[in-house]
């Protein structure tokens, strides 16, 4: 496309589920700069430090932009006959459930109802799964249990209504920081509101948090139906809910009522005190919302404990009300979207269900197709199992990495390598999973994708493309939109647009629905393409009715809904007012939803309030629990690994792994352990460490603190062997589920842990992508102007200087300085071309000393004086240079020898640091890493 103006496109993140709008600006020069869509009802203008650092991933850099097979450059034609062909004939032989679709929370709801039609409706099998199935299965089937329909009944409104919070296994401040900030906002306002954290770690969430129970890992079942028991026992029901609305209160009771509080103070490893205090103020406390991500849902035990949260909420009637009722956080930006169209093994589309034979007749006649699968398929562990014993022969892979993202990963990934035809469709050309497959397809990335996402509230946004699509690559509903015409099912998919694919999708939700089914978007069942373009965000439900679409600009304001102008999806920018400071919503006050929980179609946005559930009586079920505990330590894995992930990145980096920005905080794997632990086996901070488990281990930097609960380690899963040389974390965890949903046991893997005999540790800045092979330990990580890696050797016998031209891809020209101290094994080099550095290599015996911010800013600097050259080979910045530090706020830079400063020069808190640095008044995840350097600093000064 021509760029000929500046044009500003409304859009949606493609990170977490928050599902953050974003304002996209391209300029007439092409260089597209990102801010918060401050009219977009889930963050009102305000974005992570992973959402503002968009503009840094966009770029073709490391794109897959042609197809291959088998490695060779192909045309589509050829390619999608050859996946076309041989999926057809894999199912001529072998039978529909002999081949296999693995998907992703990443795809647009456009792709994910191509994708599940096909196989479901057309191929005839039910083996279609998705990455999601490793972050929120345990919630869909709690649901399920517990309302009969997968409904989440609450909206973000509502953590700003309640008067107790309550976050289990959820670390809001990284993983959904804007809704940390809702969270925080709200507080500020009403600093009577109160919140307890659930989590065996300390994370930085706990810093807002009024009481944090450091649980023991799995407890949460002892917990919560300890809680319902306290309940009973303390006349703290509403008899009359349970009663009018609900069933089986009395054997869940009584199954809850089998610990005493010494047996959940013994299941959980929390003091009766401690419980005694939660219990008394949930007891107390109407208005509560229960939060839950991954450390609920990522368990053997998950679905159990989502139906003891739920459970509680059911008992005092606090669901479906402003302010009350549990509230499942999704860690992707389309899992609810994946959800909607059926794209789990074991769902049909529009929330119908796959065992009931009316929903297979009904979506079979919706879609006019030939067969609907009958029974579920293989969720994705048992997938990859499928894959191994050769049961499943062809395998198509969309937007996902599970060579680094499933349990037992080398199993995994050995599952890939001996599949007969494994089919990638990726936006890189490198990474863990495409480098196995035997056609690799490009599709679209976001600023080119056009579609739907859904958030963690129902609200249903667009994508929209701002950026060209690169010429020879598709959207993935037109890739596999392609694939079925040529395998016979042609007039099925014969969509010309995503806009058709959206309406066909809300027409089957509303078609035959009559109130029966929660997820219902008829309204939008007959949009066309004009309509489609400018829709504004929607929550679900959204039935049929005379007038058929919600008003555009109609979004929530302070003080509730308000008349507004419609706003285009795209605006001239040029047009605009010149931004002189960054907008965001402010920290302090409203970030007001809507009142009292109604929408712009008149509807009531919350479920249950009166009960009406998706079950056949219309009554929620209570389910009975009977707590258990589980010991899966070991005399050889003494400890207990619990996975997850950090503030900056995102799943195993493709996309983040693009910007410096968001790897200037943390840029290497690690592991926490606490101190006890850590001198009990000879770790010290920032030694190289193995962690081990029956299954595999890996190298990682060790990070002592007492954040993290004593016997138990935490690990992020973000590195891959494109970023580490033995960093993928999921080699680690056992392909162990829950019963019920099916969902990966990925936070309580029993481990070791020991220290790397390192001879020598190095760390490295160079403008070219190193290829540091020869050190048992490295971790690359982009910076601008190049790259930094950190290294740790089982040699010390080497070359350096060797070693550095080799690392830094120098010249032979090139100039080298070079400081060697052989005896106290120090070594520092750095080579120049012209007025660039092409690279600098620090090596240590220990755990290297340098300025590594500074270092990196090197190279994007012009070193024309030799004594500015002099200090990169001393490692650190000399006359008015200064070093930064580690970096704390990635949003605009800031380091904590920065913030240290500033607090010495009488910034005693958050919101001093941020009207001097800036730091923390952008996406507010830093602030509470900021809050401990104050702390720390004043404690030096009071000494």
């Amino acid at each position: 496309m021509e760029i000929d103006e500046a044009r500003e496109v409304r859009t949606t993140c493609p990170y977490c589920g928050v599902g953050c709008g974003v304002l996209a600006k391209v300029a007439a020069d092409g260089q597209v700069s990102v801010r918060g869509d401050p009219d977009h009802p889930a963050n009102f203008g305000r974005l992570c430090s992973k959402g503002s650092a968009l503009a840094e991933t966009i770029d073709l850099d490391g794109r897959l932009l042609h197809p291959e097979i088998h490695g060779r450059r192909a045309g589509w034609d050829e390619a999608l006959d050859l996946v076309a062909s041989t999926f057809s004939q894999t199912i001529a032989e072998h039978g529909p459930d002999a081949v296999a679709f693995y998907v992703s929370g990443q795809l647009l709801t456009e792709d994910y109802y191509v994708a599940n039609k096909l196989m479901k409706g057309f191929v005839g099998s039910a083996n279609i799964d998705t990455n999601s199935r490793l972050c929120m299965a345990s919630s869909v089937a709690g649901h399920r249990r517990a309302f009969g329909s997968d409904t989440v009944p609450g909206t973000y409104e509502d953590l700003e209504l309640a008067d107790l919070i309550v976050l289990v296994g959820s670390n809001l401040a990284w993983c959904h920081p804007v809704l940390y900030q809702r969270i925080a906002a709200a507080r500020e306002k009403r600093p009577e509101v109160k919140i307890v954290l659930v989590d065996p770690r300390r994370t930085m969430t706990a810093d807002i948090a009024d009481m944090h129970l450091a649980i023991a890992p799995d407890g949460d079942v002892a917990l919560f139906t300890g809680l319902l028991a306290y309940l009973g026992q303390h006349n703290a029901l509403d008899r009359a809910y349970i009663t009018t609305h609900t069933t089986g209160f009395g054997q869940a009771l009584f199954a809850a009522s089998a610990l005493d509080l010494a047996g959940v103070a013994a299941a959980t490893g929390l003091s009766e005190d401690e419980l005694g205090r939660f219990y008394s103020l949930f007891a107390a406390t109407a208005k509560t919302v229960t939060v839950y991500s991954q450390g609920v849902n990522q368990s053997s035990s998950g679905t159990d404990k989502v139906n003891a949260i739920i459970n509680c909420h059911l008992a005092t009637g606090r669901i479906g009300k402003p302010g009350a009722g549990p509230f499942s956080v999704t860690g992707q930006p389309n899992a609810m979207g994946g959800r909607e169209v059926g794209g789990m093994a074991n769902m049909l589309a529009a929330h119908m269900e796959i065992e009931n034979p009316d929903h297979r007749d009904r979506v079979q006649r919706f879609w006019n197709a030939p067969t609907v699968a009958g029974k579920p398929g293989l969720k994705a562990v048992e997938m990859f199992q499928a894959l191994a014993d050769g049961r499943i022969k062809a395998l198509w892979i969309m937007a996902t990495n599970p060579v680094d993202s499933m349990p037992d990963a080398d199993a995994v990934e050995a599952a890939i390598k001996a599949c007969p035809f494994v089919v990638v469709s990726d936006v890189l050309a490198r990474t863990d999973t495409v480098r196995h497959a035997h056609v690799r397809l490009p599709a679209a990335a976001w600023g080119e994708k056009d579609g739907t996402v859904t958030n963690s509230e129902r609200r249903v946004s667009r994508q929209r493309a701002f950026l060209e699509l690169p010429a020879e690559v598709l959207p993935d509903w037109r890739i596999v939109a392609e694939v079925a015409q040529r395998m016979g099912f042609g007039e099925a998919f014969s969509y010309a647009t995503p806009a058709e694919v959206f309406a066909e999708h809300a027409a089957l939700s509303g078609f035959e629905n009559d109130g029966v089914r929660d997820f219902d978007i008829g309204v939008y069942g007959g949009v066309d393409g004009e309509t489609y373009a400018t829709l504004e965000p929607f929550q679900w439900p959204a039935p049929g009715r005379a007038d058929p679409f919600w008003p555009a600009g109609h979004l929530p304001l302070k003080g509730g809904d308000q008349p507004a102008a419609r706003l285009s999806p795209i605006a001239n920018a040029a047009e605009e007012a010149p931004v002189s400071k960054l907008l965001v919503s402010p920290l302090e006050g409203e970030m007001a939803g809507r009142p009292e929980g109604v929408g712009t179609t008149g509807l009531q946005v919350r479920f249950f309030a009166d009960g009406n559930f998706y079950t056949p009586d219309r009554k929620a079920r209570f389910i009975a629990i009977r707590p258990t505990t589980e010991v899966r330590t070991s005399p050889d894995y003494p400890l207990i690994l619990n996975t997850g992930r950090i503030r900056d990145h995102w799943h195993t980096m493709t996309r983040t792994g693009k910007s410096p920005r968001l790897s200037q905080h943390i840029a290497e794997p690690f592991v926490e352990i606490h101190p006890v632990d850590a001198q009990r086996f000879g770790i010290g901070d920032a030694d190289i460490v193995r962690v081990s488990s029956p299954r595999g281990d890996v190298l990682v930097r060790a990070l002592v603190t007492i954040r993290q609960r004593q016997g138990s380690l935490f690990a992020p899963m973000h590195w891959t062997d494109q970023f580490s040389a033995k960093g993928r974390l999921d080699t680690l965890t056992a392909p162990l589920t829950d019963p019920i949903s099916g969902q990966p046991a990925l936070k309580h893997v029993a481990a070791r842990i020991e220290k790397f005999a390192a001879k020598a540790f190095g760390f490295a800045v160079t403008r070219h992508r190193p290829s540091p092979d020869a050190a048992a330990y490295w971790a690359v990580a982009k910076c601008k102007g190049g790259w930094r890696v950190e290294l740790a050797f089982a040699e010390e016998d080497i070359d350096w200087a060797g070693f550095a031209g080799s690392l830094f891809g120098a010249s032979l020209g090139a100039e080298m300085l070079a400081y060697h101290d052989r005896d106290a094994g120090q070594h520092r080099i750095a080579a120049f071309d012209g007025d660039q550095l092409s690279g600098a290599l620090f090596v240590a015996p220990g755990p290297v000393a340098v300025s590594r911010g500074w270092a990196a800013e090197q190279l994007s600097a012009d070193h024309v004086d030799r004594r500015g050259r002099l200090a990169i080979v001393a490692g650190r910045p000399g006359g008015v240079d200064v070093d930064r530090g580690a970096i704390v706020c990635s949003c605009f830079g800031v380091g904590a020898n920065q913030i240290a400063e500033a607090v010495r020069r009488g910034c005693g808190s958050v919101a001093a640091i941020g009207a001097a640095l800036h730091a923390g008044t952008n996406c507010g995840s830093c602030r509470a890493e900021i809050r401990v350097i104050i702390d720390a600093q004043s404690l030096q000064a009071a000494e």
